[in-house]
């Protein structure tokens, strides 16, 4: 009697869900009564399923009564942040006064319906959170090609004195999501990392030495530029025999390893571990801010854990702890315990620094980067 109760027990506790659940169905559902039925919606995020916060990637289907919906499927538990757009960055759901509105965020442990609904859309342009030009003088490098990758554009941030002091050579920081990091109005979310005015307003002040900032901007296929596989070695291979080259035959930099430094954010902060990583000669330094060491199908751990060779190389970490960064935390906590046990010491090969109000968004690394900035330049 005995044996047979046990696969009853089992059969019920399968069929009633009560084992761990991995995977759930997500049904978004919007509702806008003065769009025409016509009017094409989209959804963006910062999960593959929502297309990487491609604006015009993922569309929505249109069910009638003025109502949108979209179904995906994601690993739980999940934070997702998102917003609706019109196909482009220039139409996306705005408040009252035009601004973009803040992404919104969804919890997801189980099986779940969301709706929602938008009263206004940005109107032909992102109005800027920052007002005024961009500090500094920039010059820009259009539709760079590398081999496997998509063409993109180069912004290079030189600093106050480059003009002037002819005969100095200057320290170059490579920056990821290029685009974001000096003019909220070619940022992607209409907020910027302030890098130039970061950077003017330390350097000036005499807190860091003066330095050139190169931005290499992203493209639709950012994912795949900035994380391990084919397309993430070319991006490197495009930065180091490319982007750098091309820098350092133009402007009065200082090439050597030591003089040269690596940053990002998310993935863009993955992407500059793994430069400084494997490319080691190239690159002393990176800033790693909420970087995605280890996150679904991505485990960059598991390469630092199986690496033999100690690297000279100083690593930046840093997390926030709202949305997104918190999902992050687990791999960076690996990262930092594996380095710890390979003989890194915290505090002078890498530091690991926590904000745990901060948000996966620019505005929140911005309020980062100055410390960020004169700790890694400090570095040896």
């Amino acid at each position: 009697m005995k044996q047979r109760i046990l696969p009853v027990i089992i059969i019920v506790l399968l069929c009633s869900g009560a084992l761990a659940q991995t995977n759930a169905h997500v049904a978004f559902v919007f509702n806008f009564p003065d769009l025409p039925a016509d009017t094409s919606v989209y959804m963006t995020g910062g999960i593959e399923q929502l297309g990487n916060w491609n604006p015009g990637k993922v569309k929505m289907d249109y069910q009638g009564n003025h109502t949108w919906t979209k179904a995906i499927t994601i690993n739980v538990p999940a934070s997702v942040e998102y917003k609706y757009t019109l196909g482009t960055w220039e139409r996306e759901g705005a408040n009252a006064d035009g601004r973009p509105l803040a992404n919104l965020e969804a919890k997801i442990s189980k099986d779940t319906t969301i709706k929602d609904s938008v009263l206004f859309w940005t109107k032909g342009g992102r109005q800027r959170v920052n007002q005024g030009q961009i500090t500094g003088t920039v010059k820009y490098h259009r539709a760079m090609k590398g081999a496997g990758i998509a063409d993109r554009d180069v912004i290079v941030w030189l600093p106050p004195s480059y003009e002037t002091e002819t005969g100095t050579r200057y320290p170059v920081l490579y920056m990821h999501d290029g685009q974001n990091i000096f003019d909220p109005a070619t940022s992607s979310f209409g907020v910027d990392w302030s890098i130039d005015e970061t950077a003017d307003r330390l350097i000036k002040t005499r807190a860091i030495r003066p330095l050139i900032v190169v931005g290499i901007y992203n493209t639709s296929d950012r994912m795949q530029d900035y994380t391990p596989g084919d397309k993430g070695t070319a991006y490197m291979n495009f930065v180091v025999d490319k982007v750098k080259r091309f820098i350092d035959s133009t402007y009065r930099t200082m090439p050597d390893r030591e003089h040269t430094m690596v940053g990002g954010s998310s993935a863009g902060g993955l992407i500059s571990f793994m430069l400084t990583w494997e490319h080691p000669d190239v690159f002393s330094k990176a800033i790693c801010m909420s970087p995605a060491f280890k996150l679904r199908d991505i485990d960059y751990v598991k390469v630092v854990r199986e690496t033999k060779e100690k690297k000279d190389v100083f690593l930046y970490i840093d997390n926030g702890g709202v949305g997104l960064e918190s999902q992050l935390q687990p791999g960076i906590d690996e990262m930092v315990a594996v380095l710890k046990a390979k003989g890194y010491k915290e505090g002078k090969d890498f530091v690991f620094i926590s904000d745990p109000a901060a948000k996966h968004f620019e505005a929140d690394w911005a309020k980062r980067f100055p410390h960020a900035l004169t700790l890694t330049l400090d570095q040896k």
